[in-house]
């Protein structure tokens, strides 16, 4: 009895030590890549006259693209049990992500830049996540999230404080934009260390044994299915977030306090991220994603109607508690409800179907602010969240999520 309790705190010892241990690898990893994503509107607007419905079009095709990826890592995670490697080669291209921004002399080769970065993360999402969910104690798989979404959150705060401050420093032109991605390479360099120290959970299986996933969707859970269904049809509105900086620069913000904006929202997602893991825990997934889903339309229709600093400043921060109320929730959700041995597969085509979604809500955001009005993205997305909160509270059948 006692080496069965020794066992089991051990196990859960080693489970909490992974959790820490991935949250601080997303964690210089946001640190390198949020030292440049917030400068990428303005360096492409600044250095190569690009248009609103150019910088959509880049990051939704960026998006799109990697996220074709993410149902085939999960896939091949979920097949060959090789978490940990493909994770660590989707964290790597940050290196080459980095090294294409320097190098990049027009709008093209940021665009290649931005699909290096996402492709990464395409490989690296799914299986992180498995590996999160197979340490965390099955009673409390929303606070593991929490937790691991806390560090992530905390790491792009950091790294956009720091790209304000260098911005501040050494100015906003070309070649102080080159310094910077050059300075975000180190905390890349230290998350791929720390990959030495995870332990990864692995299981004999014969491949040759698996069937795809795709022969038996039909007998996937009806939760799983209708949430992956809402999860796309909400993406459509939710368009990439340069549109927000660009918003917030379209009333008076300058370069650099647009990026302290993006610091308050991660450092607010950041400091709510375990309280709603904790909660999503005692009242339920669904529950906290309608809520969340609630919460993003008030964002947008705020990001619409918004005239003074003090409102955008405040529409910041409580974005960043829509971030905090559905990110480790939906990955808790999904994880818990997806078949044990397609649990890779299941994380990875949620990514890919909202990176899908990506390309068209970008070029879609950008032709409504080009066509209409700056407000017309905002009010589109607004109206969506709520279709997607109403389809949540009304066609998910009731369980204990």
């Amino acid at each position: 009895m006692e080496e069965k309790t020794n066992s089991r705190k051990k196990l859960m010892s080693n489970g909490t030590h992974n959790i820490i241990l991935l949250g601080l690898i997303s964690c210089f990893a946001d640190i390198s890549s949020e030292m440049v994503y917030p400068l990428i509107p303005l360096y492409l607007t600044a250095s190569f006259g690009a248009t609103p419905v150019l910088v959509g079009l880049i990051e939704g095709i960026a998006e799109s693209i990697a996220s074709l990826l993410k149902v085939f890592s999960g896939y091949i995670s979920d097949r060959f049990q090789h978490k940990k490697a493909i994770a660590f080669s989707g964290y790597a291209t940050g290196l080459l992500y980095k090294i294409a921004l320097i190098f990049a002399t027009s709008w093209n080769g940021i665009l290649s830049a931005r699909v290096i970065d996402r492709f990464g993360k395409g490989i690296r999402t799914a299986p992180r996540d498995v590996m999160v969910s197979e340490s965390a104690d099955q009673n409390n798989m929303g606070k593991s999230f929490g937790i691991h979404k806390m560090l992530d959150m905390a790491g792009s705060a950091i790294g956009i404080l720091l790209s304000f401050i260098l911005l501040k420093k050494i100015g906003s032109n070309p070649e102080s934009y080159k310094m910077i991605f050059a300075i975000s390479i180190l905390p890349i360099v230290i998350a791929l260390l720390l990959f030495f120290f995870v332990h990864e959970k692995k299981e004999k299986r014969q491949p040759m044994q698996r069937e795809y996933f795709w022969k038996n969707i039909s007998q996937l859970d009806h939760n799983l299915k209708l949430y992956l269904v809402i999860a796309f049809l909400f993406t459509l509105g939710n368009s990439s977030n340069s549109f927000l900086l660009l918003r917030a620069y379209n009333i008076g913000f300058d370069n650099s306090t647009t990026i302290l904006l993006y610091f308050i929202y991660n450092l607010t997602a950041s400091l709510f991220a375990i309280p709603c893991g904790k909660l999503s825990d005692k009242i339920g997934r669904k529950h906290l994603l309608v809520g969340g889903y609630l919460t993003f339309s008030l964002v947008y229709f705020g990001f619409a109607f918004c005239t003074s600093k003090p409102l955008m400043i405040l529409i910041f921060v409580v974005y960043g508690i829509y971030t905090a109320m559905t990110a480790g929730a939906e990955r808790a959700f999904i994880a818990e409800i997806a078949p044990i041995k397609l649990k890779g597969t299941m994380l990875g085509l949620h990514s890919t179907l909202v990176g899908i979604a990506l390309l068209p809500a970008s070029v879609i955001a950008g032709f409504l602010w080009d066509k209409i009005g700056v407000f017309a993205p905002f009010m589109f997305g607004g109206i969506l969240s709520l279709i997607a909160a109403l389809l949540l509270a009304t066609k998910m059948r009731s369980s204990n999520q």
